[in-house]
């Protein structure tokens, strides 16, 4: 399974914890914890709160790699009309 999300990077940048985004987005701390092990993924209305939350754009909390991707699928997939 690719990291679709770098939230446990930024959150160790941001000098912030877990728990600390748990109590602030008032979600279960393990619900975090599978978002910053890429086991599952925040929505993205979620995404925009954490990203006003960090002080990051909502593309700095995407993998590269990952965005990568999603492009290449999209314009491989503009010609297949």
């Amino acid at each position: 399974m690719q990291d679709v999300n770098r939230l446990k990077l930024v959150l160790v940048e941001k000098k912030k914890t877990s728990k600390w985004l748990s109590e602030e987005l008032g979600v279960n701390p393990s619900t975090v914890s599978k978002w910053c092990t890429n086991s599952s993924q925040p929505d993205i209305e979620t995404l925009a709160r954490i990203s006003k939350l960090l002080g990051v754009g909502v593309e700095e909390l995407f993998n590269k790699k990952f965005m990568e991707s999603v492009e290449s699928v999209n314009k491989n997939n503009e010609y297949n009309y």
